[in-house]
């Protein structure tokens, strides 16, 4: 392949299907992961391999990066982009919703940063873009336990871009404001929910998953001797 091996999790929609189609229109070799095979696959990228794994599940993470790495070569470029948002009041809402969005938004992250991070120092080479928010900058109304995810994604991400400058290895945080995914749908609580896209409508709509596929793809494809640290991005009108 003439470029490198790019993976990116949660490619079954939203930014990371977005970011899917454009790094693969730029030519990159992808390595796709979500608990959706079916929808990646329907994508029908060129060089590009679909896997069912939860990031979650390190070793199955571990297993599909081996298998890319076989046929593509090293990854260069991990994008954590699964996530999951479950609002809700800290007094009402199911203590397992919050285990469940810090399993995924925090240990997810980990997760693939441990099966890829040895080999790119090793390489002195490789770029990691965590997918963050504007909730990890800031606080919401019913946001409390998403919020310490993203703030933990922040932290995570800029430690590790300070232990591994010398190596070479950028960590990025891409934090966008409200994007028009399916992350709303998973939040349990149709007040929420209304009082959200209200939110949404107020502000004239949000921004697409293009725009960020587009940020990944500015922030990547700089030299590796350039890092863009973070990049924040979101509807022009979005007052928080």
């Amino acid at each position: 392949m003439s470029k490198s091996l790019v993976v990116i999790t949660g490619a079954s929609s939203g930014i990371g299907e977005a970011t899917a189609r454009k790094l693969s229109a730029e030519g990159y070799p992808l390595l796709l992961l979500a608990r959706r095979v079916e929808a990646m696959e329907a994508l029908n990228l060129p060089n590009t391999l679909c896997r069912q794994v939860d990031v979650t599940d390190v070793k199955a993470i571990a297993a599909a990066v081996a298998e890319a790495e076989q046929q593509f070569g090293p990854v260069d470029c991990l994008i954590n982009n699964a996530g999951m948002m479950l609002l809700g009041l800290a007094d009402e809402q199911d203590p397992a919703e919050w285990q469940t969005m810090f399993n995924v938004n925090v240990m997810g992250i980990l997760n693939g940063i441990h099966v890829v991070l040895a080999g790119m120092k090793a390489r002195k080479t490789g770029t990691v873009i965590n997918i963050s928010s504007i909730a990890g900058r800031k606080t919401f109304p019913n946001h409390a336990a998403y919020c310490g995810t993203k703030f933990a994604v922040h932290a995570i991400t800029e430690n590790i871009r300070e232990e591994v400058a010398d190596d070479n290895v950028r960590f990025i945080t891409i934090a966008p404001g409200a994007v028009e995914t399916e992350l709303l749908s998973h939040t349990s609580s149709d007040a929420i929910k209304a009082g959200y896209q209200e939110w949404k409508q107020g502000m004239g709509g949000v921004i697409a998953p293009q725009d960020i596929a587009n940020a990944i793809s500015y922030a990547y494809n700089q030299p590796q001797n350039l890092c863009v640290r973070e990049i924040v991005l979101a509807a022009t009108r979005q007052q928080p």
